[in-house]
């Protein structure tokens, strides 16, 4: 059974290294550390990297269609991949968690993360794991969108390297073990 593994941001390079794209760079690593390459999927609309990840057959999906419309692109990968539900994770970032930490969670609502908004929107559902990674909420003064679409502060991107590293051993939990043994890593902060 086939896992996909979704990494949620926005396509552009002024969007890179922002707060609102840590998803897109989890499954970036996870990508490299398997050996997986990225390649233009126009069917899909998104960057898809398939291949196997300690003998099960996955793929790793960064859409393109901006975070408000990533339901268009998951929708379409889980039809034509014929991927149960079950084995979606979506990882995806969070001002409500703390910098540095995670949440995996199944059975939850978007949380006002219009990425998640547009997921529940296509497939009709919120029975699916994602995980929430912590990029601390706002300071003072500063609205929600700059927030998410500024990049890391010098002291943020500290955290950055362990939050990712921790993205990925609970994307491999999850694809290699399955969802209760990767909710009992991530939810341990």
């Amino acid at each position: 059974m086939k896992r996909l593994i979704v990494g949620l941001g926005n396509p552009g390079k002024q969007y890179e290294r922002t707060r609102h794209n840590i998803g897109f760079t989890a499954v970036e690593r996870l990508s490299s550390k398997h050996g997986l390459t990225f390649k233009k999927s126009v069917k899909l609309q998104g960057d898809l990297a398939e291949g196997m990840i300690s003998g099960v057959p996955c793929l790793l999906l960064k859409p393109l269609t901006y975070m408000n419309l990533s339901g268009e692109s998951v929708a379409q990968a889980m039809r034509y991949h014929s991927v149960e539900l079950a084995h979606l994770l979506v990882i995806v970032d969070d001002v409500a968690i703390p910098m540095g930490q995670t949440r995996l969670r199944i059975d939850s609502g978007s949380g006002g993360h219009n990425g998640l908004k547009s997921i529940e929107e296509h497939l009709q559902t919120n029975q699916y794991a994602r995980l929430r990674l912590g990029v601390g909420d706002r300071r003072e003064g500063i609205d929600l969108a700059s927030h998410v679409l500024g990049k890391f502060t010098e002291e943020e991107q500290k955290l950055v390297p362990a939050l990712l590293e921790r993205a990925v051993e609970a994307a491999e939990l999850f694809i290699i073990n399955g969802l209760t043994r990767a909710m009992d890593f991530a939810n341990k902060n």
